[in-house]
């Protein structure tokens, strides 16, 4: 193992062991002189480490204090990344995971044409898919593709990753995403595909999404029940 990368094992180890509960929330992980004992390394690769630990929303630093292992039943969603579904899930190593696919075809866009920047009568998919973690249902995801660019869409893509599909089949160069994060009231489709718990508020994250050529292709409301996401970003001032 190169120098370089060693963070990065450091870093996958700490995770497991965090999401494993050998590391318990609300617990302070061991201090960063113990840490380079414990993995025969140096105090900036032990940094760098905890730092990406930070960035995925496993662990708090705390000045004079230490790293403190956050809630990981708790998904984090970075919020200036650009990530599937599914890579977010491999990344967070949650094997109980699954998601339903409640409708799916080709419609007009006049329900998104202001969203998507398109006319009315143009064609999109849309897809709506609820996601099932530790035996609830805590996400309901609502998307429309413009046909445009993505020509053809199965259920059984939804079912799986569709990002996955658009960039190793159709070869679709994604860039970027506009988001926006709000606070909506529940509506009557989220009632029906989420386990609300008596919550009667989503947090709703809406993405625009664009390729490498700054064509706006897709739009996606991200619906999250309110007591089990937060949502992480690293940023730094620069001088």
């Amino acid at each position: 193992m190169t120098k370089s990368n060693k963070y990065k094992q450091i870093f996958e180890d700490l995770s497991e062991k965090i999401q494993d509960g050998t590391y318990q929330a609300n617990t302070i992980l061991p201090s960063e002189n113990e840490l380079t004992v414990m993995y025969s390394t140096s105090r900036e690769t032990i940094r760098k480490a905890l730092t990406l630990l930070a960035q995925k929303g496993l662990i708090q630093k705390l000045r004079g204090k230490g790293s403190l292992v956050l809630d990981a039943s708790r998904m984090s969603f970075p919020v200036s990344g650009l990530v599937s579904f599914k890579e977010l899930q491999t990344s967070m190593g949650r094997e109980s995971i699954e998601t339903y696919v409640h409708d799916f075809g080709l419609i007009r866009a006049a329900e998104v044409a202001n969203q998507l920047e398109t006319s009315r009568d143009s064609e999109v998919w849309k897809v709506v898919r609820s996601r099932k973690i530790g035996g609830e249902r805590i996400i309901l995801d609502k998307s429309y593709f413009l046909k445009e660019q993505v020509p053809l869409l199965t259920k059984d893509i939804c079912e799986n990753s569709i990002y996955e599909y658009l960039e190793g089949e159709l070869n679709l160069p994604i860039d970027f995403a506009k988001k926006e994060i709000v606070v909506e009231q529940c509506t009557e489709e989220d009632r029906k595909h989420l386990d609300l718990h008596g919550y009667d508020h989503v947090v709703v994250v809406k993405n625009y999404v664009h390729l490498k050529d700054a064509t706006l292709f897709e739009y996606t409301e991200s619906r999250h029940r309110l007591d089990m996401f937060r949502f992480v970003d690293f940023a730094r001032r620069k001088n």
